[in-house]
């Protein structure tokens, strides 16, 4: 084999890992874990249950897909999440109507999402640094609120209505994340907001001779961000009827997981909704048979840090390629 032979072959291998690693990935997961679990995991209840599983996953990896589509991170968004919940949890237990527990969060979720956006942009803050802080004051913000204990008291039937109802055998709680999906897909994929954003992402210089206003979409992006991570809390809440303080913390890294995974299969390198969609669902796979084949809830922790380096790993082998 001469060596321009070589070099096609090892682009090929590349292209294919690149592309299809990932998917094949999760297709070898399913497989594995119906021949370990066939008469629990591979079942059409369980497949519901996952969709249900996901759906908190989704709509706060969704946010993260926004921000990262114009190169930029958002810390806090586990931080909001439980903000979030406590939020909604509170106004229910007060007697507030379930729309005011709902739409509170969010607009307060996507207050804080443009007060990230502004310092970032308008400062030139780095992004990190910015929203890690910002993580903290609301992970204080959210203690303060809630003494540090569980609220569960006097919580609602109406406000556990979203959370808990089944439309046939379909779960509400899927039915909206399916919403959010085809929303933010469409936005991203056929508007001109979406267009903007990916051009902020892929050239900011060019951006700005393209007459694109950089700080005035990075802050919408962080804004739509903080909005999903809000919502995602006070559906959180209203599934559990209760909220913790530290409720939201632990979607963080899988939010950004999930991103990184949808970069390897859809739109190879750039954050999308769809890919993100699969990047979860893999992540709930996993941890949904992870949980049936008694594996440890610490090793579900390891097993998706070392899919994220993976996902990493594949996503670079795609950029050279």
């Amino acid at each position: 084999m001469n060596p321009s032979t070589e070099t096609q072959q090892a682009f090929i291998n590349k292209s294919i890992v690149s592309s299809y690693g990932t998917m094949l990935a999760g297709v070898g997961i399913i497989i594995l874990f119906s021949i370990m679990a066939p008469t629990s995991f591979a079942t059409f209840d369980n497949f519901i249950n996952i969709t249900r599983q996901i759906s908190f996953l989704v709509i706060i990896a969704v946010g993260a897909t926004l921000v990262m589509s114009v190169k930029e991170f958002d810390l806090s968004v586990g931080a909001m999440a439980s903000l979030g919940g406590v939020i909604a949890a509170k106004l229910a237990a007060a007697g507030m109507p379930v729309v005011i527990c709902l739409l509170t969060p969010i607009l307060i979720g996507f207050f804080i999402g443009m007060a990230n956006g502004a310092i970032v942009t308008r400062f030139q803050v780095i992004s990190f640094v910015t929203t890690l802080a910002m993580g903290t004051i609301l992970s204080g913000v959210t203690f303060w609120l809630t003494d540090g204990s569980t609220i569960f008291q006097n919580i609602p039937t109406s406000f556990k209505f979203i959370g808990q109802t089944q439309l046939g055998a379909i779960p509400l709680l899927t039915i909206i994340m399916i919403l959010v999906v085809l929303i933010f897909w469409y936005v991203m994929s056929h508007m001109p907001l979406g267009r903007r954003l990916y051009a902020i992402g892929g050239n900011e210089r060019a951006a700005v001779v393209s007459g694109i206003r950089i700080q005035h979409y990075k802050t919408f992006a962080f804004a739509l961000c903080g909005m999903l991570a809000a919502f995602t809390g006070a559906l959180l809440a209203s599934r559990l009827g209760s909220a913790h303080p530290t409720g939201g913390d632990g979607f963080f890294l899988n939010a950004y997981a999930a991103v990184f995974l949808g970069m390897t299969v859809v739109r190879s390198g750039i954050p999308n909704v769809l890919g993100t969609l699969y990047g979860a669902a893999i992540i709930g796979i996993l941890a949904n048979g992870l949980t049936i084949v008694q594996v440890p809830s610490f090793m579900q922790d390891v097993i998706t840090g070392v899919i994220i380096i993976v996902a990493l790993i594949i996503q670079r082998l795609g950029r050279h390629s």
